[in-house]
């Protein structure tokens, strides 16, 4: 069994790094590589599932795909490098943890705190050429990714959030009845007001994971991030 990940994500999607639409995809990326500037760099492109095992794995937070300028994408959905910007979907995911959670908004995007405690920072498609969102999109990488959200699914007991249409599509992927799903609409600047501003994410997020008797987790990000911290 080839060893893409590291941990236990590898037996949990061999069939699909081991199938023929996995394979192109493999060859389209390397191609990609060699004539294009493509983010995350190729040793982050499965940081996500490096930072937060399958068996680790409590909540999942779904993205579309990576950040596409440069230094900005870190494998991780909604994540930015320190010392980048903050993303306005990002600044609104903060403002809404300050309201829902009293978390103190920080002046980093890295988020690799909530990953080291369980939350699987996933965006539907892993890779993305500069300046072209969506670019990958329909390549392979979502074969992937939805194998993932079904493992999970069949496994049970996570919370899923799902902002926007598109993270919403993947409800067919989840079984509610073993597992807990919050949607609501994107953090976008587009749609935060049309309601993702008050539909309180992370405490439900808590309150499901109680109930689910596993420990809440600490939204509260470090307002300093070290070199030791960096994946």
């Amino acid at each position: 069994m080839k060893k893409f990940i590291g941990n236990d994500w590898d037996e949990v999607l061999a069939p699909v790094f081991e199938s023929n639409e996995y394979h192109a995809l493999h060859e389209f990326l390397k191609k990609e590589y060699q004539t294009k500037r493509i983010f995350p760099d190729m040793y982050h492109i499965f940081t996500a599932f490096k930072l937060t095992p399958f068996a680790k794995t409590k909540v999942v937070i779904l993205g579309q795909d990576p950040y596409h300028n440069p230094g900005q994408a870190t494998g991780m959905s909604f994540a930015v490098m320190p010392g980048v910007k903050l993303p306005p979907s990002l600044q609104n995911i903060y403002k809404e943890l300050y309201d829902d959670v009293g978390c103190v908004p920080v002046q980093h995007g890295y988020l690799k705190k909530w990953a080291d405690q369980g939350v699987l920072l996933l965006n539907a498609v892993l890779t993305v050429p500069y300046g072209h969102a969506n670019g990958h999109q329909g390549k392979g990488w979502e074969q992937v990714t939805d194998a993932a959200i079904k493992a999970l699914s069949d496994r049970g007991q996570v919370v899923f959030i799902l902002w926007g249409k598109y993270a919403q599509n993947k409800i067919a992927l989840i079984d509610q009845e073993k597992n807990y799903v919050i949607k609501s609409a994107h953090p976008s600047p587009f749609s935060a007001d049309r309601g993702f501003f008050g539909s309180r994410p992370f405490s439900r997020c808590n309150e499901a994971l109680k109930k689910f008797g596993e420990t809440p987790i600490d939204w509260q990000l470090p307002q300093q991030v070290t070199e030791s911290d960096l994946a």
